[in-house]
């Protein structure tokens, strides 16, 4: 059988052919294709999203494959449409945004995802972007590299608050927000959890369930985003839901940035009404040249990295081998989408 490895800058290619010898063996073929993501932005290639790489690129190099392991590699009708002898696609990350799974299903092609490979990488982001924001550590980092010992961020009404002792509401609960709500309770803080989709069983072993988005959002300190970005969920958090927390509060967001309203976070920053932010996730990835986020006040932002670090890449693709390995035994897929 012919199978692609089509990684990238991040989960390597060799990584991919590692661990699929490993599971399956020596006899296969196993082809290599690096894509340019990270060092490329990822974009919207036809009609998927979050995409890298480019259609006549995959159309060679699927060519007589009959599997294709790939983290970010555009599968679009066009592609499956070229590609007669491809029968399974594993995605190497949370959700298969880059393949067109209705072409897929229409040519009979199996998709399968690798859930919960950065859940703890997340989680660990999330609590350092957190700090980062609420501590105001890039503030006073960058000043003491710049030769000042910036004495005035001691003061009461400069120094920021601490985790412990406030009020932490998570929207969204799945495999990253139900670890951030364990780290945040270990050091102090009361969890409010918002997510009319999980068990209300695992919303209560990870804090105080809150029916109400409304009400989470007045009685939180600081808010993290933790949810999919659905056509329900797109500008979630607009002026309006800003507007209801209290004063001084903090929001952080390593989910999805079209999630957040961020002219409405730009203006919250400015008037002072939000103590600090810490945005990991954009609506355009990178912000544009003559993007307001780049000159907010008390914004700390980071280039979409909390889902990455090497455990993470290993986890991707030890995931997605395993389930090349059952689809040749002609075994249940453990993650099948479609």
């Amino acid at each position: 059988m012919r199978i692609l490895a089509a990684g990238d800058h991040f989960v390597a290619p060799d990584l991919l052919t590692r661990e699929l010898t490993a599971e399956i063996g020596t006899d296969h073929s196993i082809e290599e294709l690096r894509l340019p993501w990270p060092l490329t932005p990822f974009g919207r290639v036809a009609e998927v999203d979050e995409a890298s790489g480019d259609e006549d690129t995959m159309l060679t190099a699927l060519r007589g494959a009959e599997v294709c392991v790939t983290q970010m590699a555009p599968v679009t009708r066009k592609i499956l449409e070229g590609a007669p002898d491809l029968r399974l696609v594993v995605i190497g990350r949370g959700g298969p945004v880059n393949v067109n799974l209705d072409a897929a299903k229409e040519h009979g092609v199996q998709v399968c995802n690798t859930p919960g490979r950065n859940a703890a990488a997340t989680a660990e982001y999330t609590l350092g972007l957190m700090l980062a924001a609420m501590r105001r550590i890039p503030e006073t980092s960058a000043a003491l590299a710049a030769g000042r010992w910036a004495g005035e961020f001691y003061t009461y009404d400069n120094c920021g608050p601490g985790i412990d002792g406030s009020t932490v509401g998570l929207i969204g609960c799945g495999a990253v927000g139900s670890r951030v709500a364990r780290a945040l309770t270990a050091l102090g803080a009361q969890v409010l959890l918002y997510d009319p989709y999980a068990d209300q069983r695992v919303l209560r072993e990870s804090g105080e369930p809150v029916a109400d988005l409304d009400d989470l959002l007045r009685r939180s300190d600081v808010v993290s985003l933790h949810a999919r970005l659905t056509p329900e969920t797109r500008g979630l958090l607009g002026a309006r839901e800003l507007a209801l927390l209290p004063e001084g509060a903090v929001v952080v967001n390593c989910a999805r940035g079209a999630l957040l309203d961020e002219e409405a976070l730009c203006d919250a920053l400015e008037s002072g009404r939000l103590a600090a932010a810490g945005l990991d996730v954009f609506a355009v990835e990178p912000p544009p040249p003559g993007s307001r986020l780049r000159t907010a006040p008390r914004l700390v932002m980071t280039p979409h990295l909390a889902g990455a670090n090497t455990s993470v890449a290993h986890n991707a693709a030890r995931i997605a081998a395993a389930e090349v390995g059952r689809f040749l035994r002609g075994e249940p897929l453990a993650h099948r989408v479609i």
